[in-house]
């Protein structure tokens, strides 16, 4: 899978606001057929920082979601409401989906 994590420093006027801004764009690539998750965080340490992580079935899913329609009118959409130009991770790994956190099991609760 084309495993992706981006971080993106928005404007403080826009920041309580991003999921609403990026909303329309969430939910299309969301609906991509090859879209395995694209989920937003909030850092809490700068309120104006929102961490995307997202994957894709494979590189021609990534190749789809980049080319689409929705993917545009974000690069026309989003930029004005950002501090700087958003940093990424993006990297092909040999699985398709989480793995289990080993290091911290949770034990079975009843």
């Amino acid at each position: 899978m084309i495993f992706i994590t981006a971080k993106f420093r928005v404007l403080p006027e826009y920041a309580d606001r991003w999921p609403e801004i990026a909303g329309d764009f969430t939910r299309a690539t969301r609906a991509e057929p090859g879209c395995l998750w694209f989920e937003w965080s909030r850092s809490i340490d700068d309120p104006t920082e929102y961490v995307l992580v997202e994957a894709f079935r494979d590189g021609d899913a990534g190749a789809a979601h980049v080319r689409s329609e929705h993917f545009r009118q974000a690069q026309a959409t989003l930029p004005p409401h950002l501090a700087e130009t958003p940093k990424i991770v993006n990297t092909t790994i040999p699985q398709d989906g989480w793995s289990i956190l080993g290091e911290m099991t949770v034990p079975e609760r009843s």
